[in-house]
Parts: structure tokens; C-alpha cells; sequence
């Protein structure tokens, strides 16, 4: 399954997504992360956060959602969005119609610079809590539906 998870810089949330369901999907998902207005820079916690967890971080950078449309992009079964502003934007066309939910995490790069590293702490656990669902769910067996259905109570049982 090809996952598209999108924000509007991508260079935090969506960063963190991407690395964790590459590292917990196994071979069974595929993760991309994109923006709609990129920042063009990886969020420098969001690596930390991501190296002091374990996680690869080589290759990780903050691209246009342009990238995942067109007849070269590929296929894409569901995209996430993290943060409202993405949720609530007109999206590109993806290849592949994919399932599309929101999963609305608070931008860590947002904290005051005395709460930042507990901010990034808060926003991978919350998407670490997700994700490992995620990953759990029977998806070549569920219909769109059904899979639609599992993401929303993932999201909603995760707070």
C-alpha cells in the first residue's frame, strides 16, 4: 500500500509520518510525504526526533505534493493529511484515486522554544500510536469502506 501523507510545509509532521510507517510497515506499505507549500527544509527536530528514536533519517526532505500527480507520480492508495491547513485544501489529482483522512496532530514547530523538544516528543508519539494501528490492520482484506471506517476510530481512539 502506497501512502501519501501530506502538510502543508512538509517538514515536520508529515517528515515523521513518512519515516515511521516506512520503519513499522514492513514491506507491506510505502510511505511518501509531500506539501502543499513546502519549506523546502526538513525541520531540524524532527530529525533529532526521529534519530534519537532510531529511524533512517538519509533521504527525508521537504517536497511539493506536485511530485505525487501527473502520470509519472505513483500510484497512491491513501493519503493523510496531519495538519488542518492540508485537510482543508483543494487537492492535486492522485494517481490511483486513493482514500483520503485526516489525522490532525498539533505542529510541534510551533511550541515555544522552551517546550519544543516536548512538543516533538508528544507529536511522534501520537502519530507512533497511529501508525502502529495502522500497520495491524488486515488492509489487503477490507474494502475501501471498512478501511475508511478503521482509520477515523484509529484516529479518534488516539485522540
Amino acid at each position: 500500500m502506497n501512502i501519501l501523507v501530506l502538510c502543508t510545509g512538509n517538514s515536520c509532521r508529515s517528515i515523521l509520518a513518512e519515516a515511521l510507517i516506512n520503519d513499522l510497515g514492513g514491506e507491506r506499505f510505502q510511505a511518501f510525504s509531500a506539501g502543499s507549500n513546502p519549506t523546502g527544509v526538513v525541520n531540524p527536530g524532527a530529525l533529532q526526533k526521529l534519530q534519537a528514536e532510531g529511524h533512517a533519517t538519509d533521504g527525508l526532505s521537504s517536497k511539493s505534493w506536485d511530485r505525487f500527480s501527473g502520470a509519472e507520480a505513483p500510484l497512491i492508495d491513501l493519503v493523510i493529511t496531519v495538519c488542518d491547513n492540508a485537510a482543508g485544501e483543494s487537492c492535486p489529482l492522485w494517481r490511483g484515486a486513493p482514500l483520503t483522512v485526516h489525522w490532525g496532530i498539533p505542529d510541534p514547530a510551533d511550541a515555544p522554544a522552551e517546550e519544543l523538544a516536548a512538543a516533538f516528543d508528544r507529536a511522534y508519539a501520537q502519530l507512533h500510536t497511529r501508525i502502529q494501528a495502522l500497520t495491524e490492520l488486515p488492509v489487503e482484506s477490507m474494502d475501501a469502506r471498512q478501511l475508511e471506517d478503521a482509520l477515523h476510530r484509529i484516529h479518534d481512539a488516539a485522540g
